[in-house]
């Protein structure tokens, strides 16, 4: 249980409600306790009339008055328990949307390097199936742990009042429904676990082949990955039915000793009748009774005990996220206000997953409102120096500092507030293409939309769609070109008006001549704002104030000449004639 000690505060913070909870199901217990009594009683009655004891008229006003007791003490009872349902369920669906989002707030927090080592199939398998596993246990767990507990306590002490020594053989064989709890419990607890990691890696493999949908059908693999996909789901269905079985066993051995506790009832009770010990056959008919009112409390222990077995094993898996700490941390409380001087002094990272240095010592200076353009071929490090600068990752050695200051002493929101990033691979929401560009600023008009778009070039592409900015993209945008989803993303930075523009080789799928427009473009939207371009074309650098050719991690430099050069001045030229295509591609 100690799994389930993260939940205390839950049980805190609704602690009003959980007490409400229990007194409903006191009083709900009570008055359904009136029934056993009623009919033993309405027994008695019918018992006297048959041996001449009471007169008819008297018979039927006793049975009468019994009968209307039976049906109020009914009502108020089906009144209680619906409260009671009411109440705790209710407390197990705030629990749910409280840890729901207490799990995606730490998926918000935790670094690019988490999600590197974490499939999304298993991601959402926590969110979802693990938290409706624990939310069983705040609420039907709980609720029909109440409900035993009360019924025990309340009918006992009713049992014990009426005839101690009938009652101690009727609850003989609890004993050995706990031992056989205790067993079935740490049997359920290991299946359930390894239920849930299947279910995770069947959730993973879904979730991958419909992303990937299109590179499956291009390749003609439907019948490979149909195959994969039952041999997995094979497993888990067998993963499944081993841990049924398992639970089988609960139901049967609550009947037979619920069974065999009526038995005792029948045969101790009635030789205590013969003998005298018991003055009325009344009470045999109400302890029958409560025996069967505990049946479904005592049977529902196996399976609370299953529940309680499942939550424990699914709030591992999501502690084990949620006690993850992110590698990137805000330092800074307070907010630090960015203008967009950029400088890296010998810096270097290597990559901890795959162990490639990607940038090593790597030095340049970046005024406020100057362009600079990276160029290399692929594998150069060019995306890593825009990760780092928006610190996506902490560097291995050297320092990166914004306006004079080191990137870590600045208020992490800031600096990201700061940014506006267009990534290589361009991520598109399934939304609206309107509600897509205003992403980068939520509070946008219409008119800053159309405006944007049109500096991105995509405003023609966009008008040409039968329902234009309001149409609904895919998933990941797939309703798009390649091409359109990057001048999409470009316009999603665009109207977020950053202090500092990055743009990682964001025009590689749109042609010559409208890379030509998108660059003119931009040179007017980024006048006085830091923009650092990363491109393996050469004329995506045409309007950089400076420009570095990087290869492994490294500032290439030829002969005295330096790399980091002045727009104005001859060494650009020179290098823009010396690098061909083919040598940065």
């Amino acid at each position: 249980m100690k799994e389930l000690r993260y939940l205390n505060k839950y049980f805190q913070k609704y602690k009003t409600r959980l007490l409400i909870g229990v007194a409903i199901t006191i009083a709900a217990k009570i008055f359904a306790l009136f029934t056993p009594r009623l009919i033993g009683q309405s027994v008695d009655v019918i018992s006297k009339r048959m041996n001449g004891e009471i007169t008819l008229e008297a018979f039927r006003s006793e049975l009468a008055m019994n009968i209307l007791y039976l049906l109020i003490a009914a009502l108020i009872a089906g009144m209680f328990t619906f409260l009671m349902r009411q109440t705790i369920i209710n407390v197990s669906r705030y629990v749910e949307f409280d840890l729901k989002n207490e799990i995606y707030q730490q998926y918000q927090r935790l670094s690019l390097s988490f999600y590197k080592s974490n499939r999304t199939g298993d991601l959402m398998s926590r969110i979802s199936e693990d938290v409706g596993k624990v939310r069983m246990y705040f609420g039907p767990a709980i609720m029909y742990s109440l409900n035993m507990i009360t019924l025990f306590v309340v009918a006992l002490i009713y049992m014990l009042n009426q005839a101690p020594k009938l009652t101690l053989y009727t609850i003989i064989p609890l004993p050995v429904l706990s031992f056989a709890i205790y067993f079935l419990s740490k049997a359920i607890h290991k299946r359930s676990t390894i239920v849930q990691e299947y279910l995770a890696k069947l959730s993973t493999f879904s979730q991958e082949s419909f992303s990937g949908i299109s590179i499956i059908k291009a390749y003609g693999i439907e019948p490979q990955t149909s195959s994969s996909f039952e041999v997995l789901s094979t497993e888990q269905r067998q993963k499944q039915i081993d841990l049924a079985k398992i639970r089988a066993f609960f139901f049967p051995l609550m009947i037979l000793l619920i069974g065999t506790s009526n038995l005792l009832v029948i045969y101790v009770g009635g030789m205590q009748y013969i003998n005298g010990e018991i003055k009325s056959i009344g009470t045999i008919a109400e302890f029958i009774i409560y025996v069967n009112m505990l049946t479904w409390p005592v049977a529902a222990i196996g399976w609370v005990t299953s529940l309680v077995q499942e939550a424990e094993a699914s709030q591992k898996r999501i502690n084990e996220f949620l006690k993850e700490e992110p590698e990137i941390k805000n330092l800074i409380e307070e907010e630090t206000p960015i203008k967009g001087d950029i400088e890296f002094v010998n810096v270097s990272y290597t990559y901890p997953d795959t162990n490639i240095k990607a940038i090593d010592q790597l030095s340049f200076n970046l005024k406020k409102g100057h362009t600079l353009a990276i160029i290399g071929k692929t594998g150069s490090g060019k995306s890593t120096v825009l990760e780092l600068i928006g610190r996506l990752y902490d560097i291995d050695e050297g320092e990166i500092k914004i306006d004079g200051r080191p990137i870590k002493q600045l208020n992490l929101k800031s600096l990201r507030s700061s940014i506006g990033y267009v990534p290589q691979d361009a991520f598109l929401f399934s939304d609206s293409i309107k509600n897509n560009i205003k992403f980068g600023s939520i509070q946008a008009s219409d008119i800053d939309v159309i405006k944007a778009a049109k500096n991105a070039e995509v405003h023609d592409n966009i008008k040409g769609f039968v329902n234009d900015y309001d149409t609904v993209l895919g998933e990941r945008g797939i309703t798009l070109s390649g091409g359109q989803k990057q001048r999409v993303s470009i316009a999603r930075a665009i109207i977020k008006d950053p202090d500092i523009l990055l743009l990682d080789d964001c025009l590689s799928a749109v042609d010559t001549e409208t890379e030509e427009r998108i660059l003119n473009n931009l040179e007017a939207v980024t006048r006085g704002k830091t923009t650092i371009i990363v491109s393996h074309r050469i004329s995506s650098a045409k309007n950089a104030d400076q420009i570095i050719v990087m290869d492994e991690g490294k500032v290439i430099q030829k002969g005295k000449h330096q790399t980091l050069i002045n727009k104005d001045g001859y060494y650009k030229d020179l290098y823009l004639k010396q690098l061909s295509e083919k040598e940065i591609s």
